[in-house]
């Protein structure tokens, strides 16, 4: 059990870059929300439910994170701050980062039934704050959703979803199999949709550029050359 506290710890410390030490994350409520969902979720298995309430309303009175205790969570599961909250159904895999006021949101069965209502996210997915994920839909392994985004369909693995509705911006999967990425969103590389075009306006105004300072250098040779016909 210590050594998996330890597992744990560190692999918060190898996503967050804030914590001085494992007793600082000690004091993260994304800590005390999982510990908390740990056992509220094995109050649920065994259908003590009103305890189970019981110790979901405990955790999120003290972390302003609303975990329903029947929602699966895999290893590592970091969320970074807080006002997170997690449906009955959801389904979290291993290594996922979410960060602040994410949504795991479920909608109303069409046939009035009980059933799968929010959303699978699988391995090493990473959610931007404010994120909106919405029904039950599969975020796939190694996606990540941008901040803010709103998220209604199934997600490929390895794409960044960005913007409201969501879409992809159909990053290869293969270009995704790196280390942790901060936020869910890279800053540098080409994951928006609209970069190829803004290259493209850039390729077209340098060669606009050189066009006009080719024809000031024309106008400055005809110029010149009429003064010294002028002077002789």
């Amino acid at each position: 059990m210590f050594a998996g506290l330890i597992a744990y710890l560190d692999s918060v410390r190898a996503r967050d870059p804030a914590p001085r030490s494992r007793w600082e994350i000690l004091l993260y409520p994304g800590a005390w929300a999982v510990f908390f969902h740990r056992i509220a979720h094995w109050l649920f298995e065994a259908k003590l439910y009103f305890l189970a309430r019981m110790v979901n309303h405990t955790s999120r009175f003290l972390t302003a994170i609303d975990i329903h205790p029947g929602a699966t969570i895999g290893k590592f599961f970091f969320i970074d701050h807080g006002f997170t909250v997690i449906g009955e159904t959801a389904e979290i895999g291993d290594n996922v980062t979410i960060y602040q006021c994410v949504t795991l949101g479920g909608t109303n069965p069409t046939n009035g039934k009980a059933g799968k209502r929010h959303p699978t996210l699988c391995d090493n997915v990473i959610i931007g704050s404010g994120a909106q994920i919405i029904g039950p839909i599969t975020v796939g392994e190694r996606a990540r959703v941008g901040a803010n985004a709103v998220v209604t369909e199934d997600v490929p693995e390895g794409a960044t979803m960005i913007g409201l509705k969501a879409r992809s911006t159909l990053v290869p999967a293969d270009e995704w199999l790196r280390e942790f990425i901060p936020y869910g969103t890279p800053c540098d590389d080409p994951c928006e949709p609209s970069r190829d075009c803004i290259e493209k306006l850039e390729g077209e105004l340098k060669v606009l550029r050189e066009e006009i300072a080719a024809l000031k250098r024309e106008t400055l040779g005809v110029t010149a050359h009429k003064r010294s016909g002028t002077d002789d």
